[in-house]
C-alpha cells in the first residue's frame, strides 16, 4: 500500500474553448414536435423534467438498451427545447442536463454539454466523470479528473469512487494506489463510497490481500464494502473464502442486497452447490434479469442443461425480459443438448426482442446450429449479420471444421484474410484442424509461419494445434519438436504426440511417451490409455496390454466407452473372445464402439452366430448401427448365412448408409465374392468405378484375387488405371498377387514395368511380390534378379520369398544356399523361413537335411513348429517310402492332427499304394472334411491300382451318396495376348474336336516309343470298364 504523502498524478486534458464545443440545434422528429411545444417555457420546469427522468434511469438495469435510448432521445428533445427557447446553460439546469445525458449513455453530449457551462459545479463534474465511465471511456475518466483538479475543484468521494472504477477496469493499479494516497491524505479512508472502490480496484486487479486489507480497516462496512469483498473472492475461484465471509455478513448484522446475494449464489455455483444457489435466490425479493442469468449460467456450466432450460422458462412466465446474455446461455444449453427445436425457438424469441442482430447472440446461434448439425442455417446466420467480428468467424470455423469440412474451413480462412480480420489464436486453432484433417503439410506449414509473422502467442492450445496438425501429417519430427516447445505440457499434448505416433506406425515410441508422461506426474485420461492400449494391440504385446489395463482400472477409466473398446479390441486380437466378452460386460455403458468391437471380435473368432445376435440385442437396446458396425459384421457372411447376408444388404439400403459410402459397398462387394455370387458383385463394383479412392481399387482388386477371381482383378487394375489414379504400394502387391495365381507372366512383367517408371520397385511389398510372381510363372532367373536389385537385404521378407520360391522350382540346393547366406547376414529365420526350407527338402529328397532344419527350430531358433511344418516332414518321409516313421511323427505332434496332415499322408500313400495306412488315412480325412473329394479320389485310385474294383466302386459309390463333387482339373497357357483354359472332361471347350484328337495322336507316339502308362485315377460307375488315362 502507497503512503498518503504520493501526490495524484495529473494527466493533460486540454479544456476546449466553449465556442469550438457549441452544439448544434438538434432537428426534432415530427411526432414529438407536440410533446416539446407542451412544456412551459420557464428554466426550473425543464430542470425539474430533467430530474425526474434522472430517477427514472436510475431504476432501469443498465442492459436495457431500448429503454435508455428512450431517454436519451427524451434528454435530446429537451436540450433542444432549451438551446431554442435561450436559456443560458447554468446552475441546476446545466448541471441536471449533464447528469440526465450521463445517465442515459450519452457520454459525448454530456460531454459537449458540460464544456458550455461557464463555472461547472462539482456534481456536473461527477456527472460528466460517471458519463465516460459508463460509455466505457476509462482513460478519459482520469484526464476529466486531472482537469477537475487543474480548474481548482477538489474531488469529493463521488469523484474518487468513480476515478478507482476505470482504474479497475484498465487495469492502472499504480494509479488506483496513488488515488488510495490522494483519499488517505484527504481523510476520506472511512467512508463507504471510497472504501468500496477501493476493495472493488483491488479485487478485479487480482491483489485480494490488499484488497481485504482494506476491508478489515473499516470498523464498520457497509454491505457495498461486504459484496465487493466477496465479488472479489469469486472472480479469482476462491469460492470457498467468498461463502465464508457472506456468513461473516450475516453474523454480523448486516443485511445483503440482491447484489450481494447474487455474488453468493455465483459461489455456491461455482461450488456446485447447485441446491445452496437456489436457497438463496428464493431470498431475492423480485430477481431482476443479472440474477436470472446467474442461476441459468450456473446450472449450465455444472452440467445441468436440461435444469436451465426450465428456469429460463419460469423467467419468462414471471415477465422478466432476457438479455443478450440469458440468450446466449440458453442457446450454448441447447447446443450441448442438441435440441434443434428449443435453439429455434430461442432464435425466434430473440428475433421479437430485437436481439438477433447482436454479434454476440449471433455468434451462439452459429454454435447451436452447428452442433444441432444444421450448417445451413449456421451459414445463412453468418451471412445475414451486418457486424461480425473475429469471434464470429471463430464460431463459423469451428463449425465446419466440426463437420468435416475442412476444405470450406480453408476458404473462410481466406475471406477473413481478404476482410482485413486480424485471426487470433482460436483462429489458427481452426486452420489447423482443417489442415490436419485435409493432411495438407504445406498448407499447414504455410499457416503456422503466418501465424509466428502475426505475433500469435504462442500458448499451449496453439501449441498442442501444431503438434497435431504435424503428427496427423505424417511429419513426425516436426511434431516433437513442436512438442518440446509447449511449455507447462499438458494431457492435450501428450495426447497429440502418443495419437500421432500410433497413426505413423510408432507405437513403440508411442509407449515410450506414455511412460514419460507418468514420470512426469501427468494424469493419463480416456484418450491417452485407449491409444497405448491400440499401440499394445497393433505390437503384439498382450503382458504390456494386461499392465496398462491394470492402471486403468486404478484411475477407474477401465469402463470407460472408448477404453472399453480399445480394451475389448486388445483381448480380441492377443488373447480371445472369452477376455474380451469380460471386458465388453464391465463396461458401465455398452456405446456403439464397444458393441463394435466385440461384433468385430466375434467375426475374426468364426463366432458369427454370437456377432449376430449382438446386432440384434443393439438393435432391441434402440441403438442404431453405423457404418463401422455394417462393416464389421459384414465379413462374417460368406457361404454361411448368405441369405443373411443380403438380408443386411437391403438393411443399408433402407437405412440409407450406402448412399456415397463406397467401403461399405466393397465390404459388401466382399460377402459376394466369398459367396461365389460373382454377378452381385460386379454389380456393387459397377457402382464404385468412378470412385477416385485409392484405397477402394485397393479393396477391389484384392476381393476379387482373394477369392480366386484373378482375371477380374486384373480387369479391375485396367479400369483404376484408365482413371489416372496413382498407384500406391498395396496396388502393385495385390495385381502382381493375382499375375502369380494366374501365371500370367507376360501381364506380370507389364506391371514390373510400371512399378520400375513409378519408381516403386525399391519398395519392401512390392519387390518381395515380384519375386513371388517371377516364382509362381516359373521364371526363376527373373526372380533371383529381383531379389539381387535389392539394395538392404536385411529384411526377412525378401529371403523367404527367393527362398520358397527356389524351393517349389526344384531348386532346392540353392534355396540352401541362400538360408545359409541369409545368416551369414545375422538375418535371424522364422516360421515361413523353415517352411521354404522344408519344402526345399522334400523335393530333393534331403531326409536328414531336413530332419536337422526340423530339429532346429526349436532347440536352436525357438520357433514352435506349426501343421505346415509337420506337414512337409511328413511329405519329405513319404516321398522315399518312409510310411511308418511319417505315421509315428504323425503320432508325436502335440496337436491333434488337421486334414492337412491326413491328407498328405493319404498322397504318400497313394504314391507307394499303400492300402491300409491310406484306408486309415482316408477316413480321418473324410471325418475331418466330409465334402473334400481328396480322400475318395485317390482311395479309390489305390484300389484300382491293385486291381481291387470292387473297393474302387465302392469309394465312387460313397462319393455319389454323399454327394461329394470332384473339382475337375484345369491348365491353361498363354500364347501373345490370349490365354486358352483346359478343363478335364470339357466337350464344349471351341477347339474339343481338335485337342482329343492331337492327344490320341500323342498317346499313339508315346506307345509306339516304348511308354507304359500308369494308372492314376479310375472313376467307375456299375457298368463302366477299366480306363487307363495319363
Amino acid at each position: 500500500m502507497l503512503p498518503a504523502c504520493l501526490p495524484l498524478k495529473r494527466l493533460p486534458w486540454p479544456r476546449p474553448s466553449t465556442a469550438s464545443l457549441r452544439l448544434p440545434s438538434p432537428t426534432l422528429p415530427p411526432q414529438h414536435h407536440d410533446v416539446v411545444l407542451s412544456i412551459p417555457s420557464d428554466s426550473q420546469t425543464f430542470t425539474q423534467l430533467l430530474i425526474s427522468l434522472s430517477k427514472l434511469t436510475a431504476r432501469q438495469p443498465f442492459d436495457r438498451i431500448p429503454q435508455r435510448d428512450q431517454t436519451f432521445n427524451n434528454c435530446k428533445l429537451i436540450h433542444a427545447r432549451i438551446h431554442r427557447l435561450g436559456f443560458p446553460l447554468s446552475g441546476k439546469l446545466s448541471t441536471s442536463l449533464v447528469v440526465l445525458y450521463s445517465k442515459s449513455g450519452g457520454g459525448d453530449y454530456a460531454q459537449k454539454a458540460f464544456n458550455l457551462i461557464k463555472e461547472p459545479d462539482k456534481v456536473s463534474w461527477n456527472s460528466v466523470l460517471s458519463a465516460h465511465l459508463w460509455g466505457g471511456n476509462n482513460l478519459s475518466v482520469l484526464s476529466a479528473l486531472s482537469s477537475m483538479q487543474s480548474s481548482g475543484m477538489s474531488p469529493d468521494q463521488f469523484s474518487l469512487a468513480t476515478a478507482l472504477s476505470a482504474c479497475a477496469r484498465l487495469n492502472l493499479l499504480e494509479e488506483g494506489r496513488m488515488i488510495h494516497g490522494y483519499i488517505l491524505k484527504i481523510g476520506l479512508s472511512y467512508v463507504p463510497h471510497c472504501v468500496g472502490s477501493l476493495i472493488d480496484m483491488y479485487a478485479k486487479g487480482g491483489r485480494l490481500f490488499d484488497a481485504r486489507q482494506v476491508f478489515d480497516g473499516i470498523p464498520e462496512p457497509d454491505v457495498i464494502s461486504w459484496t465487493n469483498m466477496i465479488s472479489g473472492y469469486g472472480n479469482f475461484g476462491m469460492a470457498e473464502e467468498a461463502l465464508e465471509l457472506f456468513l461473516m455478513m450475516r453474523e454480523s448484522g448486516v443485511v445483503p442486497d440482491r447484489v450481494t446475494l447474487v455474488a453468493a449464489m455465483t459461489a455456491c455455483l461455482n461450488l456446485g452447490r447447485l441446491e445452496a444457489a437456489k436457497s438463496l435466490f428464493r431470498e431475492i425479493e423480485s430477481p431482476n434479469v443479472v440474477a436470472w442469468n446467474a442461476l441459468i449460467s450456473g446450472h449450465a456450466q455444472n452440467g445441468h442443461e436440461r435444469e436451465s432450460l426450465g428456469i429460463f422458462k419460469e423467467m419468462r412466465s414471471l415477465g422478466v425480459r432476457p438479455t443478450r446474455s440469458t440468450m446466449g446461455t440458453i442457446l450454448s444449453a441447447t447446443a450441448n443438448l442438441c435440441f434443434l427445436d428449443e435453439g429455434c425457438r430461442v432464435h425466434s424469441e430473440a428475433i421479437k426482442l430485437g436481439l438477433d442482430s447482436n454479434v454476440f447472440l449471433g455468434t451462439s446461434l452459429i454454435s447451436m446450429y452447428a452442433k444441432c448439425g444444421c450448417m445451413e442455417d449456421a451459414r445463412r446466420v453468418f451471412a445475414s449479420s451486418d457486424e461480425r467480428n473475429v469471434v464470429m468467424w471463430n464460431a463459423m470455423g469451428g463449425g465446419l471444421l466440426l463437420h468435416g469440412l475442412e476444405e470450406e474451413v480453408v476458404e473462410l480462412f481466406q475471406e477473413m484474410k481478404r476482410l482485413a480480420f486480424d485471426p487470433d489464436e482460436v483462429t489458427y486453432l481452426c486452420i489447423l484442424g482443417a489442415c490436419a484433417g485435409l493432411k495438407n503439410l504445406n498448407l499447414g506449414r504455410q499457416c503456422h509461419s503466418l501465424a509466428i509473422k502475426s505475433n500469435i502467442e504462442a500458448g499451449i492450445c496453439f501449441g498442442n494445434a501444431l503438434v497435431d496438425m504435424y503428427a496427423k501429417c505424417g511429419e513426425l519430427s516436426d511434431a516433437k519438436r513442436c512438442f518440446k516447445f509447449v511449455h507447462l505440457r499438458d494431457i492435450v499434448s501428450w495426447n497429440a504426440i502418443m495419437v500421432g505416433h500410433c497413426h505413423n506406425n510408432g507405437e513403440e515410441e508411442a509407449l515410450d511417451m506414455f511412460r514419460q508422461m507418468r514420470l512426469e506426474c501427468v494424469i493419463p485420461d480416456e484418450v491417452s490409455f485407449s491409444s497405448v492400449i491400440s499401440a499394445c494391440s497393433n505390437l503384439g504385446e498382450l503382458a504390456k496390454g494386461k499392465q496398462i489395463h491394470c492402471l486403468s482400472i486404478k484411475f477407474n477409466l477401465s469402463s470407460n466407452p472408448y477404453v472399453g473398446s480399445s480394451l475389448v479390441d486388445l483381448y480380441t486380437k492377443l488373447a480371445g473372445p472369452e477376455d474380451a466378452v469380460l471386458v465388453f460386460l464391465q463396461l458401465a455403458e455398452k456405446t456403439l464402439p464397444s458393441r463394435n468391437a466385440l461384433i468385430n471380435c466375434y467375426v475374426q473368432n468364426k463366432q458369427e452366430e454370437q456377432a449376430l445376435m449382438l446386432f440384434q440385442q443393439m438393435q432391441l437396446d434402440g441403438i442404431c448401427p453405423s457404418q463401422i458396425t455394417f462393416g464389421s459384421i459384414l465379413p462374417a457372411f460368406g457361404p454361411w448365412g448368405f441369405a443373411i447376408g443380403k438380408q443386411f444388404h437391403c438393411y443399408m439400403l433402407k437405412s440409407s448408409v450406402l448412399h456415397h459410402d463406397d467401403f461399405l459397398k466393397a465390404s459388401l462387394m466382399g460377402m459376394y465374392l466369398r459367396s461365389k455370387a460373382l454377378p452381385d458383385a460386379n454389380k456393387l463394383v459397377f457402382e464404385m468405378l468412378d470412385s477416385k479412392n485409392l484405397i477402394i481399387w485397393t479393396i477391389i482388386i484384392s476381393g476379387y484375387g482373394q477369392n480366386g477371381y484373378h482375371e477380374e482383378a486384373l480387369m479391375s487394375f485396367q479400369k483404376m488405371s484408365r482413371h489416372g489414379l496413382r498407384f500406391d504400394e498395396a496396388i502393385f502387391a495385390t495385381t502382381l498377387g493375382a499375375c502369380a495365381e494366374l501365371a500370367a507372366l507376360a501381364y506380370g512383367r507389364k506391371v514390373h514395368g510400371l512399378i520400375i517408371s513409378t519408381a516403386f520397385q525399391s519398395y519392401k511389398y512390392t519387390s518381395s511380390t515380384l519375386i513371388e510372381m517371377y516364382s509362381k510363372c516359373g521364371d526363376v532367373e527373373s526372380s533371383l534378379q529381383v531379389f539381387e536389385e535389392v539394395q538392404h537385404k536385411d529384411d526377412l521378407i525378401f529371403w523367404n520369398s527367393i527362398i520358397a520360391g527356389l524351393a517349389k522350382n526344384g531348386h532346392a540346393h540353392q534355396a540352401l544356399y541362400m538360408f545359409h547366406a541369409m545368416q551369414q547376414l545375422q538375418v535371424n529365420p522364422d516360421a515361413i523361413t523353415f517352411l521354404g526350407i522344408l519344402t526345399a527338402c522334400s523335393h530333393a529328397g534331403l531326409i536328414t537335411e531336413g530332419y536337422e532344419f526340423f530339429k532346429s527350430m526349436k532347440n536352436k531358433h525357438e520357433i514352435t513348429p506349426q501343421v505346415t511344418h509337420y506337414a512337409c516332414m511328413i511329405d519329405l518321409l513319404g516321398r522315399r517310402g518312409y510310411l511308418k516313421e511319417a505315421q509315428d511323427l504323425i503320432a508325436e505332434m502335440p496337436f491333434e492332427a488337421e486334414g492337412l496332415i491326413w491328407a498328405t499322408m493319404l498322397a504318400a500313400c497313394h504314391r507307394h499304394r499303400d492300402s491300409e495306412r491310406a484306408g486309415f488315412a482316408a477316413e480321418k480325412l473324410i471325418n475331418l472334411e466330409p465334402n473334400n473329394s481328396t480322400p475318395y479320389v485317390l482311395l479309390s485310385s489305390i484300389h484300382a491300382a491293385l486291381g481291387d474294383w470292387a473297393g474302387a466302386r465302392r469309394m465312387r459309390h460313397a462319393m455319389r451318396m454323399r454327394e461329394v463333387k470332384k473339382v475337375p482339373g484345369c491348365s491353361w497357357i498363354e500364347i501373345g495376348n490370349r490365354t486358352s483354359l483346359f478343363i478335364a472332361g470339357d466337350k464344349f471347350h471351341p477347339y474339343a474336336n481338335h485337342i482329343y484328337e492331337t492327344v490320341d495322336n500323342l498317346s499313339v507316339l508315346m506307345k509306339d516309343d516304348g511308354y507304359v502308362a500308369d494308372l492314376v485315377s479310375i472313376w467307375l460307375d456299375e457298368d463302366e470298364a477299366p480306363m487307363f488315362a495319363h
